[in-house]
Order: structure tokens, then sequence, then C-alpha cells
């Protein structure tokens, strides 16, 4: 078990106040397994503990509990790979405070006169401090040593495998929840408050100017489409948005459009010249089949059915097309993305400066020969927008203020 664990998450040396001790570490926040929806695959009575009472080898109907553990680290991982293909394209990790990112401005140059001297440039340069919110999370597991003497590997496992699902379940929650809510925030770092900003959401800051395009401070992106159900120009208007701001593919970055089943079906429909649209929807090689009602073929290619882990049910225009119940129905959820924890993806996922604190750790209890009673998990994290510009959600309905879905809005 213990070289399952090592390989899993390799032991970092911790400070004396996490080897020796089993309680709660400072400013942390206990993971309620409940609240996650998940219950821990050992009971272990009433104070928590898994005790030599619990050590079982079948079900009331015969069924191997080995089998069934199995059976349920492997749903777990399916489940878990989903979430992570979604964090990895919305996110990169920063391990800074805050970022300074200056909003540059300049001059031009002049005609040369053959007696003159030129004229200085005095660049009007701002900066735009983002910060990056950071907090510590917790889990414990424990036992008894009579069950660890009892217990087979695969129960154990079992119990680890819970925690992890737990622990990619609350990162995973709070990168949609940073995707989805339109507010910015403060968050107190060393005693300083630094604004972290979400995507574009009008608060008067305007964004930098692309080419021959400039912004106001109104500029939202956050809207609604005014309509009860998707037309082709809402997908459009995405994408025309992050073209405006520099998010393109000569750039380096590819559009996605994150879509409920609901809004698949409609959007699987879309034809040139039906309902407004510029481009048909092209299937994704793999999709089910259909028949084109011309014969002059298809002009350019299909996009592959998957792309990092993610389901891709085909393209419009230059968008890709992911169909994920992940996302609620009734909204269109437009990202612009470099690649797997690319610095040009919107979202930062803040971790510990100290290399040897990132990432989940497992902290042993003070007792040396038996590690992992009372030994218990943390991870420490904190989310905010660095691409304020490649994220844009599209609300489909006829209201004419945003709202965020309630799975993810922000208590």
């Amino acid at each position: 078990m213990s070289k399952l664990l090592n390989t899993i998450m390799p032991l970092a040396p911790f400070g004396a106040a996490f080897a020796t001790t089993n309680r709660a570490v400072p400013g942390t926040k206990l993971i309620d397994l409940k609240s996650l929806n998940l219950i821990a695959p050992i009971a272990g009575g009433a104070k928590g503990y898994h005790a030599a009472g619990d050590v079982l080898t079948k079900t009331a109907d015969g069924r191997d509990l080995n089998d069934l553990w199995s059976e349920f680290q492997a749903t777990l991982a399916i489940q878990n790979e989903r979430r992570q293909a979604l964090i990895d394209l919305l996110t990169f990790t920063v391990t800074n405070i805050i970022e300074d990112v200056p909003q540059f401005g300049g001059g031009d140059f002049e005609s040369m006169s053959e007696y003159g001297v030129p004229q200085g440039l005095r660049p009007t340069t701002s900066m735009l401090s983002l910060g990056y919110p950071f907090k510590w999370y917790d889990i414990a597991l424990r036992y008894t040593w009579q069950f660890l003497a009892e217990a087979n590997a695969a129960q154990v496992e079992a119990a680890h495998q819970g925690v992890l699902d737990a622990d990619n379940r609350n990162l995973f929650m709070e990168t949609m929840r940073t995707l989805f809510r339109e507010d910015n925030r403060l968050a107190n770092i060393q005693g300083q408050n630094y604004n972290v900003y979400t995507f574009w959401n009008g608060d008067g800051t305007p964004p930098p100017p692309y080419k021959n395009t400039t912004f106001p401070g109104t500029h939202t992106h956050f809207r609604t489409s005014g309509a009860a159900a998707v037309v082709p120009a809402d997908i459009q208007e995405i994408v025309d948005d992050f073209k405006s701001h520099g998010y393109s593919a000569e750039n380096g970055t590819t559009h996605f459009i994150m879509v409920n089943s609901v809004e698949a079906r409609v959007i699987r429909q879309f034809r040139v010249g039906v309902s407004g649209a510029e481009y048909d929807f092209i299937p994704a090689q793999g999709q089910p089949g259909l028949i084109v009602p011309n014969t002059q073929g298809l002009l350019g290619s299909q996009p592959g059915n998957a792309y990092r882990g993610m389901n891709v049910i085909g393209s419009y225009g230059t968008a890709l097309i992911v169909e994920e119940d992940y996302i609620p129905a009734g909204y269109l959820s437009g990202f612009a993305s470099g690649g797997a924890a690319s610095l040009q993806n919107p979202i930062g996922v803040r971790e510990h400066a100290n290399a040897g604190l990132r990432g989940l750790k497992l902290v042993k209890d003070k007792s040396n020969d038996y590690p992992l009673i009372d030994s218990y998990y943390i991870r420490g994290f904190g989310h905010g927008v660095r691409q304020r510009g490649a994220g844009l959600i599209m609300q489909i309905t006829a209201n004419a203020t945003y709202t965020a879905p309630a799975e993810f809005a922000v208590a």
C-alpha cells in the first residue's frame, strides 16, 4: 500500500507542525464528503475510525468485496478523467501571489526633419494587478491498527480512492465557479486587498485595444442571447469576440464552445442559410452518420471526435463544439485555450510558492510505526482569471440580465 501511495503522491518533507500532529491545519476548511455527494467506502463507526469490525469479505448476496472495490475505483477514475480534461483546458498553474499585467499605450513615429530632433516617446502604461486567492483544504482518513492488521490492500485503497475523488471534485467545482461567476472579488493577501478578476464584466476597466478594435469599460463577457433557444448567431458572436481580443488560431489558441446535450441537439441542425447560419455544423469523425442534402461534398475537414479527453461532436466555423453535461442546460460556455495547462488558458490556479507544498499531500500521524493511523490529506489552491478576454458565457434566455447557474453559483 505504501508503494501505491508513494507512486500517486510522493511524500514530501513537512515541518514539525505537519508531521507531529493530527489536528487540522490552522486556517483550513474540512472537506465534507457528504456535501460532495460521496459516501466513505468503509463505515468506521461513530468516531470516524475504520475499525476491526468493519473488515468484511462478502456482501449479503455473496459478492466479493474486492471485486466491488475494484469496480468502484474504475468508475471513479473515469469520472475524474472527464473532470480533469475540463480543468486542464481551462487552467494553468501559477505560484505568484499577484501578477502586474501592463496595459500598454504609446506614441507614433513622426516625419523626420533634416534639422529637428525627434519628440521623445512617453508611453502611457498602466498596470493591472491580478490577485490569486489561496486556501488550504484537508480531509482525514482514520484507521485502528487492528483494522490495518486485518484489512487487505483493496480495502484501504478504496478509502484512499474516495479521497482522490473528493480532491478532484473540489478542484473542479472551484474551476467551474470561477468560469461562471461575473463579479470581481477581493482577496486579502499578506494583509493587503487585491482584486481577483473574472472575465470582462463591464466593471469600468476597458479591455486593451487589439489592432483597430477598442473597447469601452462596459464591455462584458457575461451575456444573454435574447431568445429561448440557441441560434447560429450566438456561437458566431462568441467566436467574433474572441478574435477581436486577439484569441485566434494564428495566435495559438483554439475556440471551444461547451454545451449541454440539450443545446447540442439544436446545434447539430445548423445549416448555411437557415436561421442566419454562416456555416454548416460539421460532425466530428465517428459521430452518427447523416445524409448531406447536396452532392458537392465537404469543403474543409472533419474535426476529431476527441480533444485531450473532451467529447468533440463537431465544429461550427472555427469553434469546436464540445458536448459536456457538466455544463448546465441553457448556457454556452465559450473559451479560447492554448492547450493543456497553457499560459494562454483563461483561469490561473495558484499553488504554494514552496514546491514541497504543491498538489495533494498525505500527512502522516505522529506515530512513525503506524503512519496511516489518523493520517490526513491537504491541498492548497486558489482560482483567478488571468486572460480576461479568453472566456465568454452566454445564457440562453429571453431575459436581459445574466444569472449564473445554480450549480456553480457562489454563496
